[in-house]
This record gives C-alpha cells, structure tokens and sequence, in this order.
C-alpha cells in the first residue's frame, strides 16, 4: 500500500519513503500543561492518531515522542512575557511543578477517553535540560548563538535557509508585525534559546546556567530556563536522532516554532531535521476563532454536560480533512453523534448472523460478500491519500447502508467482522468494544416476540416490544427479520 502525504517541506502530496524498512520515526508537537485543552486542541491529536493507525496498518513500526511542555513556553512569540506554566500557577495559587502534573494527567485521561494510540515516548521538557543544554553547547561552537541582556539567541543570519519552510519575506519582516522587536537582537527573526531569570525574579523552574554556554562569562550564578522551541529539537534528536521521519503539528507552528526547530536542529547537526512536515488547520467554533473572550474554548468535559461522549467529538474531526478549516457548532456534533448511532446500530447485526444456516465459504461466492471485504481494501486505500478520513466515512456509509437493507441469511459474518476491525484500527471509534453482545435473557424474550409474530398474536408481540424498550433494545422488523439494536442514552 502506497501512503501519500501532503508534505509543508515540499508544498506537495508526497509518497511516503521511511529511511528505515518499515520503522518510522515520528514527532508530533505536544501540549503546553498549564490549562485544560479545548476541542481545537484535541481535534490535532485526533488526525495524527489517525495517521498513526494508518502506518500501523500499512505494516510500520511506529516510534513516536510527544513533547509535555512543562517549562519555557511564554505568552509571547517575541520570547518576552510570562511563562505559561507560572502564569497557570499564579491563576490557580499552585507551584508550577503542581500545574504540570494536574494538566498532563488530564491530558493523558483525554488521550484515553478518545482512544487516542499512547506515544512510546511521552517526554517531558523538564527531563530534558541536560539534551537542551548540549544542543545550546553545539550551537555556541559552531557560531550560531550570542548573548544579550535576557538570555542565549540564535542567529538566524548565519542559517541562510531559516526563510524556506515558512516562505518568509525576512526584509519585509518589521518590528510589530511577526514578533516585538527586542531591541538588543541581531535580526527580527532571531529567537531564545536560553532566558535569563532577571534579578528581581523567583520561578519556580529555573536552573543554573553552564557558563561554558555564555559568552559574557560572570563569577555571579546565573539562573535560566530554555526557551520552548529548543525542547523539541533536543527531545527528537536525543530520542528519536538526527533525522526524523514525520514531524507534525499546527499551521500557526509553521512561521515560528516549526521554522526555529528546522534551524537550531540542522544548524547543530548539518543534516535535515525531518523528510516529512504535516500540519493540520483551525478548528473555528460557530465561525469563529476559539479564544478566552468568547467563552468558546470548550473542553471535554463541555461536551459531557451537554450529552456528547469523547468518541462522538472523534466522529465530528474525522468528517473533516485535516488540512481544512474545521467549524465546530453542537448541531455539527449531533450530527457526528447520530451517525456515530447509527453505526453502532449496524454493528450489532454482527450478533444475529446464524453462520449455520449458509456457510461463509459458501457466502465469499456472493455479491453482498464481496462488497464487504472490497470495502475493507477501500478504506485502508481512501486512508492512504493523505489521511482521507471523510472519504472513509462515506465509503463506510455506503457499505452500512446496504447492509442495512440485507437479510441477515445473505451477510458474511467473518467479512462483515473484518470490516468492523478495519474500521476500528482505522478510526478508533470502539464499534466493536461499544456493541457486546445482549444477555441469553433479552434473546428469549426477542424470540418469544418472534413466535407471538407467526402466530398473529399482536397484543403479545407488542407487550414484548415495550418490555424491549425498557431494557434499551429497539426491534426492527422487516418481511424476514427481527433485528435488534440498542437505544443510545445521552451521556
């Protein structure tokens, strides 16, 4: 199977070549821990699990990092302002090191909540100052660095292809239109790759500088942190090595923080940092951008109140491809939910297939049979161009649809499993795992409806109904079957 991506280096749709068999090295960007994540957020996560599950099924080793920055990242891309993780402390009168750990165990209980794949690497910045320091080091030999009153830059003049990636104009680039200008850098472009604690500042996370990596060399103790793009780069060079497979993130990354790692990572080791760049777009919330002043940042557990589960939010990012705006309003998520549904509802058909009335040997011989295991090919293919998550849901759609509408004498069950596996590896939507099978009591009381349907007792038949519905099970009757569903409750 041939993966095409859709590669920000390139500006192409690129067939993807790992440089090792069939392992893959794999960074994606990781949240900042100071606050809870928002739908925004997560939907990024969402796409590049997908592409995980899909590079599983291709036959790939996956060996993926995602960063936990839990020191570094400021308020501001002009490397002034407040730490995040301070700021997340100060809100809520807790240490920094109490942040950290509050919102990386939630981010981790969102990981599991969406069926997200875990990361073989989950790496925090805080573990990492040493590999951020010798990263700084080389820099300094090689002359990419200087020293200014806050803390350690990179010189982005002296790495003539910093403008490449994001094809920024850097003559045009004025003070107040991509970043504050500082006026003690060299260029506007520069950024931090060490800051300075200022004499009159007490963080809670700071270290020692090394004074090998200053140029102004002091007997006084200099405190300091990294700045948040020089993580990355040390995180995926001392994991994962010098040149990476596929490196993700979002389109706002791609100006700065993505351009900055491309810089201090080949600057330091001379090679290419990573073959394959992929970023997803914004999510908007009623067409608008997701921000504080409008309340619209909503969480999980936002959702939860208002009766969506965290697989119905999965559902509503895979009907949108990654590279697109997305805009999320709660009719939208109803309409994820209700297909979500009525999935599940086709999945437990897999239940009520009596294999002994037609052998499957004998169904693979069958049109309807071959729709199905044909339709397990075309979702790993639709999945392969560029991670084609809408393409899938429509093939799926059209496949359940069918389905739907045949006699349970006429499906294979083993097709119609496998198909329900694909989906599942694919997508990560649990139809299996949320659709067990009903207890031997409930089948009793559906085939003694059955027999009160044959003998034309109505009264009996529809007693039965209603005390189906009471145990949440729906009947659907055609000319020759009884099939049964859940009845889906809110959350």
């Amino acid at each position: 199977m041939t993966l095409k991506l859709h590669n920000t280096l390139t500006g192409n749709i690129d067939e993807f070549i790992p440089q090792h068999g069939n392992k893959v090295l794999f960074y994606s960007c990781g949240p900042t821990v100071y606050n809870y994540l928002h739908i925004g957020n997560w939907s990024a996560y969402i796409y590049w699990d997908t592409l995980v599950r899909i590079l599983i099924a291709d036959g790939y080793e996956v060996d993926r990092v995602i960063n936990i920055t839990d020191v570094g990242h400021l308020t501001s891309d002009a490397d002034d302002g407040e730490d995040k993780l301070e700021k997340g402390a100060h809100r809520e009168n807790k240490t920094a090191q109490e942040i950290a750990k509050f919102y990386t165990d939630d981010f981790i209980n969102g990981m599991k909540q969406l069926n997200l794949i875990m990361p073989q690497h989950l790496a925090k910045a805080t573990d990492y100052i040493p590999q951020q320091l010798d990263l700084i080091r080389k820099l300094k030999q090689k002359g990419f660095t200087y020293q200014i009153n806050d803390g350690i830059y990179f010189d982005t003049s002296k790495f003539p292809t910093y403008a490449n990636f994001a094809h920024l104009n850097l003559n045009e680039l004025k003070a107040g239109v991509r970043v504050k200008f500082n006026p003690e850098k060299r260029n506007h472009s520069d950024f931090a790759l060490w800051k300075f604690t200022l004499n009159n500042e007490k963080r809670d996370m700071e270290w020692e500088t090394p004074t090998d990596i200053l140029d102004n060399i002091t007997d006084e103790k200099i405190m300091g942190f990294p700045g948040w793009h020089l993580e990355c780069s040390a995180m995926a060079l001392s994991i994962l090595g010098q040149t990476i497979d596929i490196h993700t993130g979002g389109i706002d990354h791609i100006p700065i923080h993505h351009s900055n790692e491309i810089a201090q990572s080949e600057a330091s080791t001379g090679v290419k940092f990573s073959n394959y760049w992929l970023h997803n777009n914004h999510l908007k919330v009623n067409g608008t951008k997701i921000s504080k002043s409008l309340n619209n940042g909503y969480t999980l557990a936002d959702l939860a109140k208002k009766g969506f589960s965290p697989l119905d939010f999965r559902m509503f990012v895979l009907q949108g491809n990654y590279r697109n705006e997305g805009n999320f309003t709660f009719e939208n998520l109803q309409s994820a939910q209700n297909r979500l549904r009525n999935w599940l509802n086709i999945a437990v058909i897999r239940h009520q297939i009596n294999d002994t009335i037609e052998n499957d040997n004998d169904k693979i011989k069958g049109n309807k049979t071959v729709l199905l295991f044909a339709t397990s090919q075309a979702i790993i293919e639709a999945a392969n161009n560029d991670i084609g998550t809408p393409q899938v849901l429509s093939i799926i759609d059209d496949a359940f649809s069918k389905i739907e509408n045949a006699s349970l004498i006429n499906i294979n069950r083993h097709a119609f499993v496998h198909l329900l596996e694909t989906i599942d590896d694919i997508l990560g939507l649990q139809l299996i795992d949320q659709t067990p099978d009903i207890t031997d009591d409930i089948k009793k009381i559906i085939l003694e409806r059955n027999q009160a349907r044959d003998q034309k007792d109505w009264s009996r038949s529809d007693e039965l109904r209603n005390e189906l519905t009471k145990l949440n099970i729906n009947i659907r009757d055609n000319k020759k079957d009884s099939v049964w569903s859940y009845i889906h409750q809110n959350n």
